[in-house]
């Protein structure tokens, strides 16, 4: 956001602020999110490497299509099992899983 428009914002009484603060979260659930989030990434991102589209994904996974959007779209329904299970039988090594996790830091 704009310097200039930041400060018009908070001129008129808004506060300014992200998603941590709007929703209260503890540094424990921020983290898990932020976990779960690069997970879905990883997981688009060798999809797309692999010339993958959602249905072939979800052949190889055993899943539906619909499944593999939201996991990819970050879907509070999804459990982060299912993420690290699905990119495992995409062939990413643990250490690619590992890796995604640690750029979540």
């Amino acid at each position: 956001m704009r310097k200039s428009k930041r400060k018009r914002l908070e001129a008129q009484g808004w506060r300014i602020g992200g998603s941590r603060e709007f929703l209260q979260l503890s540094d424990e659930e921020a983290a898990f999110i932020e976990v779960k989030l690069a997970l879905s990434r990883c997981l688009r991102e060798r999809r797309v490497r692999e010339r993958l589209s959602q249905a072939d994904c979800a052949v190889r996974i055993r899943s539906s299509q619909s499944r593999v959007a939201k996991m990819e779209g970050g879907d509070p329904s999804v459990s982060i099992d299912l993420l690290v299970r699905s990119l495992l039988a995409l062939g990413a090594s643990r250490e690619e899983v590992a890796d995604s996790i640690r750029r979540a830091a």
